[in-house]
């Protein structure tokens, strides 16, 4: 059986995760051909015949650009100075510049500005004798960096290896599928082996073999997946995006998984000496509200800190303390970096995630699922509201060690949410507003605030337009200074305590002659346009009123001619640092 259209057709279900470039390897006769081109996959197979490669052993990556420009020499696969060998790479190699200057100097060359292809020529030069494995651990010794790759040779042999990076190898039969998400294979098998840190798994004449950095032959369990990734595809919809808006008020009763997890987290959080709360993006913004709700409901005070921003933080942590790490994927770079410096300091780690064999979730003492099913759309949706009604959850259990309950009724938020959506149509006619906005101004509240700030995050990521979240209070220290007839707000006002400041602050914007869209469940003659929500109470209205917003930037994103689904310069899963 040849590998390149198995390849080309999991690339495809992989191309959320990276899109600027595309290509595929393969292996026969003791020869490596390459075809690859900057694009899609669909577009470049079509012109490339990508599927068409002969070669029962092969590889194939669509790229994501971290180093060098998007162009056909940095796509992958990149082939070794001798071309007898072909490779792709995630991650970064950070003393690429040294290995590079250090492979000139002893004759080979290179095609790409990118740091992968020092893997390629560091595996070639070591390749000359002692086989494969050698070859892969001895480039690994050299390599600084985090990063998984897999490389194919003259002879059909398949190398793969990683360093807190994803890779997992699909297992049917005498065929292997390595990857870095079961997407790319769980149409062929739902048998997966996750290879652990510093495994090096050969693959060939002999089967499949993994040994360990020191060149131990080491066994690892094949592991289920769930069969639910089969099954992702978009029907009815025309985006995954909208899809997966649309899946919410179902996604939100089946986030949390067992029970058990959620009382072990809340006895985690009562035991910890200090909590703090991590995450990037979509769940940093989660990760404010679960703030907001420890500190309204449970009385306990957390710190919330930007990922990226763990390494520059003030101090360390307080010894006993908890990190609560929010990832979708389980797989993004800034998270586990955070995580492994919290546990450096000897912090304990529970994490809310999507992904349950995720790196995150092994280096995790305590897993909360998220349960909300495969998210294809680039910009985070339902694993947003997931990881509030973890977040919930968890709260409502620490009530039971003597704390106050939200008591939201996850029945009602979802026929809450269902409501919302029947009314897509009113707010796709309003997005048409946006058409031509050059900057979006969210305001909210108290708890309020961090959604609008993943409402700014949602217009930046889907309609390209710049947003900016702000807190209604700070209106008038210095954002007032913006508001004139040009400037459209988006007000997120719910009829909670939070409403009659925020009526205020609207008054102030229409004085000035703003456009206003209000998000509420009251109308008002403030707003230019009212979109509105069902009245949950106070501490369920966060899940209910981004949805509208989402559907908002989802359909602004149509009127200015942008593809949702493959927001430009982003990947699902951010694992460079």
């Amino acid at each position: 059986m040849d590998a390149a259209p198995i390849l080309v057709h999991g690339l495809r279900r992989m191309e959320y995760r990276g899109y600027d470039s595309v290509g595929v390897a393969t292996s026969k006769d003791g020869r490596i051909a390459i075809r690859k081109g900057v694009g899609g996959v669909s577009a470049v197979n079509e012109a490339a015949g990508l599927d068409s490669m002969d070669g029962t052993a092969g590889i194939g990556h669509t790229r994501w650009a971290s180093h060098g420009r998007i162009s056909v020499d940095n796509a992958h696969p990149h082939p070794s100075s001798t071309g007898g060998l072909a490779l792709v790479h995630n991650g970064i190699v950070e003393n690429h510049a040294e290995l590079r200057d250090m492979l000139l100097g002893r004759g080979f060359s290179f095609r790409s500005e990118t740091d992968s292809e020092v893997i390629s020529n560091l595996l070639q030069m070591h390749s000359g004798s002692g086989g494969v494995l050698r070859a892969v651990l001895e480039t690994a010794r050299r390599i600084r960096g985090d990063y998984a790759f897999a490389a194919v040779f003259g002879d059909g042999t398949l190398a793969a290896t990683r360093l807190h990076v994803p890779l997992m190898i699909g297992v049917r039969g005498d065929s292997y599928f390595v990857s870095s998400d079961v997407m790319g294979f769980i149409e062929r098998t739902d048998d997966a082996i996750y290879l652990d840190n510093g495994d090096v798994a050969i693959m060939g004449d002999g089967g499949l073999r993994i040994y360990d950095f020191e060149g131990t032959r080491v066994s690892r369990p094949v592991t289920k997946v769930s069969k639910e990734f089969a099954d992702v595809y978009k029907g009815e919809f025309a985006h995954f995006t909208l899809k997966e808006i649309s899946e919410q008020p179902d996604s939100i009763l089946r986030h949390t998984g067992s029970s058990r997890a959620i009382r072990q987290a809340a006895g985690m959080i009562r035991r910890a000496g200090a909590v703090y709360i991590t995450g990037s993006g979509t769940s940093y913004n989660a990760a404010l509200v679960a703030k907001y709700l420890l500190a309204r409901y449970s009385g306990m005070r957390a710190e919330a800190i930007m990922s990226s921003e763990m390494p520059f933080a003030p101090g360390p942590m307080e010894p006993g303390s908890l990190l609560l790490a929010m990832s979708q994927s389980g797989e993004s770079a800034d998270v586990l970096r955070a995580v492994r410096m919290a546990r450096a300091q000897g912090s304990s780690v529970l994490s809310i995630v999507n992904i349950p064999h995720s790196s995150l979730a092994q280096e995790s003492s305590c897993v909360v699922p998220m349960n909300c099913g495969p998210e294809i759309g680039v910009a985070a949706t339902k694993s947003f509201t997931s990881q509030l009604a973890a977040a919930y959850r968890i709260v409502d259990a620490l009530a039971e060690g003597g704390g106050r309950r939200l008591g939201a009724d996850f029945g009602e938020i979802s026929a809450a949410m269902g409501e919302v959506l029947a009314g897509h149509p009113g707010i796709r006619e309003i997005a048409q507003d946006l058409r031509d906005a050059s900057d979006v101004y969210v305001l909210g509240r108290g708890v309020h605030h961090p959604i609008a700030a993943e409402a700014a995050l949602k217009l930046k990521e889907l309609a390209y337009v710049h947003a900016e979240g702000i807190p209604g209070g700070e209106l008038k220290h210095g954002p007032l200074a913006l508001m004139d007839s040009d400037a459209c707000v988006i007000v997120i006002n719910p009829g909670d305590s939070t409403y009659q400041d925020m009526v205020n602050s609207a008054s102030e914007i229409k004085a000035r002659g703003a456009r206003i869209i209000g998000i509420s469940d009251r109308p008002s003659d403030l707003y230019d346009h009212w979109i509105r929500i069902p009245g949950v109470g106070e501490p369920a209205y966060p899940i209910v009123e981004i949805l509208p917003i989402q559907l908002l930037s989802y359909y602004a994103a149509l009127a200015r001619d942008v593809d949702p689904d493959r927001p430009r310069n982003l990947a699902k899963s951010v694992t460079v640092g």
